[in-house]
C-alpha cells in the first residue's frame, strides 16, 4: 500500500533540464571543455551539479578537486539562478497533479538540484507549502543514481510524521523522469512511476509504471496499478 510520494523536481515538475544544460555547457566551454547536448541528456541528466561537473573534468583528462569543484558549481548556480528568475517553469498540468496527490499524501522533494534553487522554483509556482521537505543536493553525500537522497527522505518522512508508525520504503512512490532517478528509486526500494518528459519509454523501463507526462497522469489510475504492490 503506498503511503508517502516522492516527487523529482527537475524534469518531472519543472521544465528545467533545457536550462541546467545551458548554464553547464557555458561554465565548462570557460574551462575549454565542449558539453554537447547529446552527451548531456544520454550520459548526465539526473546527476547534481556535482556529479556533472565531476564527470565531465574527468573525462577531459582535467584534475578533480573539491576547490575547482565548488568554483564551477558557483559559477553554474549564479547562471541557472538568472534563468528561473525570468520564466515560468512548471509542466502544463503539473501543480494540479502535485495539488492532488498532496490532499492524499504526505508529499517529500528529492533533488540534485540546490536547495536555494528549489525553494525558487516551488515558491514562486506556490508548491513549497505542500511537501514537508525537501532534499537537495547539499543534504547527502552522493546524488542519483546513488539512492542517498530517497533515503533521507524517508528517514525525515519518519521523523515528521512520528508518532504515527514509520513509513517502509516499499510504502514510497517516487515519480521521476530520468534512468539516474529511477536507478536511485530501485536501489532504495521504492516503487516508481516515471514520465517520458526527459527520456524514452525504453530508457526508463526499469520504473514500474510509465506514463507520457505529468500533464496527462492520473491519480486515480496509477494508484490502482501499485494497490496490491
Amino acid at each position: 500500500m503506498i503511503r508517502a510520494i516522492i516527487f523529482d523536481l527537475d524534469g518531472t515538475i519543472a521544465d528545467t533540464e533545457p536550462l541546467h544544460y545551458d548554464a553547464f555547457a557555458q561554465v565548462l566551454r570557460g574551462q575549454a571543455i565542449e558539453l554537447t547536448l547529446k552527451h548531456y541528456s544520454e550520459q548526465l541528466i539526473g546527476y547534481d551539479d556535482r556529479g556533472c561537473f565531476e564527470t565531465m573534468l574527468r573525462e577531459a583528462g582535467r584534475t578533480v578537486n573539491d576547490a575547482v569543484i565548488k568554483q564551477l558549481i558557483d559559477q553554474k548556480a549564479s547562471i541557472y539562478s538568472s534563468m528561473i528568475a525570468v520564466r515560468d517553469v512548471i509542466y502544463p498540468g503539473a501543480a494540479e497533479f502535485v495539488r492532488q496527490c498532496a490532499a492524499r499524501f504526505p508529499l517529500m522533494l528529492v533533488t540534485g538540484t540546490l536547495r536555494h534553487e528549489a525553494q525558487a522554483i516551488l515558491g514562486s509556482s506556490g508548491l513549497r507549502e505542500l511537501f514537508l521537505d525537501v532534499i537537495a543536493a547539499e543534504d547527502v553525500p552522493h546524488g542519483k543514481p546513488a539512492p542517498d537522497g530517497f533515503l533521507a527522505a524517508l528517514g525525515r518522512l519518519g521523523f515528521i510524521l512520528r508518532p504515527h508508525p514509520s513509513i517502509t520504503a516499499d510504502e514510497c512512490l517516487v515519480f521521476e523522469d530520468t534512468v539516474a532517478g529511477v536507478t536511485a528509486a530501485r536501489t532504495a526500494g521504492m516503487h516508481i512511476a516515471a514520465f517520458c518528459q526527459t527520456a524514452t519509454a525504453v530508457q526508463l523501463a526499469d520504473a514500474e509504471l510509465i506514463r507520457p507526462s505529468i500533464g496527462q497522469a492520473d491519480l486515480d489510475d496509477i494508484l490502482r496499478h501499485f494497490a496490491h504492490a
